[in-house]
């Protein structure tokens, strides 16, 4: 049995989501090791047990209108993987956060709002 990767975001959160590819924003540009990229299609493609391939994590932010808005910041490789076999979902955990949160990932790029 493999045991499951988390982060220190997501540790304490036991949900996975199937959260919609075109809804994630990653602000971030990846720097991607192509073979780990393969390989990791290689797992998806013959994926037979949900703890093959870890989640990623997101940042969900409400916005003050009630919008929900979607970030990622790790997990390229696999975002990448799971984007070029054109799923339309990945697994991820979503850590509940606030535009505080996204400053600290983003300094003065991050959004003022969010509606």
């Amino acid at each position: 049995t493999r045991i499951m990767e988390t982060s220190v975001h997501s540790a304490s959160i036991a949900e996975i989501h199937n959260v919609p590819m075109k809804v994630i924003k990653r602000p971030i540009p990846s720097v991607l090791d192509e073979a780990k990229v393969q390989s990791l299609m290689d797992t998806i493609k013959r994926e037979t047990s949900e703890d093959e391939v870890p989640p990623i994590d997101i940042l969900w932010i409400t916005g003050s209108e009630g919008g929900d808005y979607y970030f990622s910041f790790g997990g390229c490789h696999r975002f990448e993987a799971y984007q070029r076999l054109q799923r339309d979902t990945i697994k991820a955990k979503l850590v509940r956060s606030t535009l505080g949160d996204l400053y600290h990932y983003m300094g003065s790029s991050a959004p003022k709002y969010l509606a």
